[in-house]
């Protein structure tokens, strides 16, 4: 049955819905969030009906991205960690391939004095006869660093951390050795102190600090960790040629570098955290400066200068 039409109401219809992006189409569906018609090429689809092209990127815009509770991007690409094996990587074959450049990157004390880049440079270069001292410094970076750290800090602040920790690891190989004395015009004694360090050991010892840190934050186990950490310092002092004083030094400047992110990771003190990494990197730098200062340059006196 149906109702004849009331006599004098209007003749024409209403125009049909369209797409705000293509006016030529009609639609009968409207997008959950504006209310707007949406044709099939324009609907996304939604936890309740769809939304419209427009509403999704607006959103996309306003929503933030997801941030681990230490400020980093957990399904972000691990791109410092590449980077820094890469780049060790690169230096190894330039080590093979140009002669003398692991003596004239590595650390050695009598050298830094005049020579300060080579605390840095030297944690990127390794051994060029012992192929396993890169393989698995560089091994241990990937499964500490690039699969954890650097997700859960975030590049930058992983970054430096692993760069102060290099800093670190040369600053303390620096106070642990001892030059040698000038007795009846002859150089007498001394430790290391003309023998040159190289390796990233340090810096992953700085990633091993930071992550006993970061894990006491968030009440994980540390039994793994620790026990690499004692494994690798028997080996250090068991096995001739490796730096242990390094190694002590990037664990304790990772795990400074670590309390200050932790210590500082609240929404107001977060801002703080740049200026007290950089105060740990100054306490490095007045150390090795200190250093120099108190101990006459044996080469110097040697030679009469």
């Amino acid at each position: 049955m149906t109702e004849p039409p009331t006599p004098g109401a209007s003749s024409q219809q209403e125009a049909p819905p369209v797409c705000p992006r293509h006016p030529d189409r009609v639609s009968y569906v409207r997008c959950q969030r504006c209310q707007r018609p949406v044709c099939p090429e324009c609907q996304r689809p939604a936890a309740v009906g769809v939304q419209c092209v427009d509403c999704v990127r607006e959103q996309a815009r306003t929503v933030r991205s997801t941030r681990t509770v230490l400020g980093g991007r957990p399904n972000a690409a691990p791109v410092v960690s590449y980077a820094i094996v890469g780049l060790c990587v690169l230096v190894y074959v330039l080590q093979l391939a140009v002669p003398g450049l692991t003596r004239d990157i590595g650390f050695v004390p009598a050298l830094g004095r005049t020579e300060p880049w080579r605390f840095l440079t030297s944690a990127f270069a390794h051994s060029p006869s012992q192929i396993t001292h890169i393989l698995f410094n560089m091994l241990a970076l990937w499964v500490v660093g690039a699969q954890y750290l650097e997700r859960l800090l975030g590049g930058v602040r992983y970054a430096a951390v692993y760069l102060v920790s290099a800093i670190g690891g040369g600053v303390c190989y620096l106070l642990l050795s001892t030059p040698p004395q000038v007795v009846g015009g002859q150089l007498v004694g001394g430790t290391n102190w003309f023998t040159a360090a190289v390796g990233a050991s340090g810096a992953v010892f700085g990633l091993f600090g930071a992550l006993v840190v970061v894990n006491r934050k968030l009440g994980l186990s540390n039994g793994g960790i620790w026990a690499t950490i004692g494994i690798n310092a028997v080996i250090g002092f068991v096995v001739p040629g490796i730096a242990w004083q390094a190694h002590l030094g990037g664990l304790l400047t990772g795990a400074a570098c670590a309390a200050v992110l932790v210590g500082l990771n609240g929404r107001e003190s977060r801002r703080y955290q740049w200026p007290a990494l950089a105060g740990v990197l100054v306490v490095l730098v007045v150390l090795a400066v200190g250093k120099y200062a108190l101990t006459p340059d044996p080469t110097q006196v040697f030679l009469g200068g």
